[in-house]
């Protein structure tokens, strides 16, 4: 295999490049015979439109006033009202500490059942 230097390889980068620019005239040329092409005056580049200044404000604008409706209370009174914070009582917490008392000896019976029935018997 013949080693590549510099030379050929930027020769290789012209040829190729010249090849794509042949093909692009051929896709531009093709796509104007198609039916509701472009007319050439317009870039093919895939520009975009710009919005001038006064647009942007103009939107912006519009914006702002569309978020401060959104963000209106209506006749000054919050749409949500605070709910008071629940509270558990003393009755309710003791309840639930005997509940898991309760939860926690049965399971501890229980491994320990199970224990004796897996332990080898002398």
């Amino acid at each position: 295999m013949p080693t590549l230097t510099i030379e050929i390889i930027n020769a290789a980068i012209v040829g190729f490049e010249e090849q794509q620019r042949r093909l692009d005239d051929q896709i531009a040329e093709l796509r104007s015979l198609l039916p509701g092409a472009t007319s050439p005056s317009q870039p093919a580049n895939g520009t975009r439109r710009t919005m001038s200044a006064a647009g942007r404000k103009t939107i912006a604008a519009a914006q702002r006033k569309r978020w401060a409706a959104n963000k209106a209370e209506p006749n000054g009174v919050p749409t949500k009202t605070a709910k008071p914070k629940r509270k558990l009582s003393a009755a309710g917490k003791a309840a639930i500490v005997a509940a898991l008392k309760k939860r926690w000896a049965a399971k501890k019976a229980a491994a320990a059942e199970s224990l004796k029935k897996t332990a080898p018997k002398k």
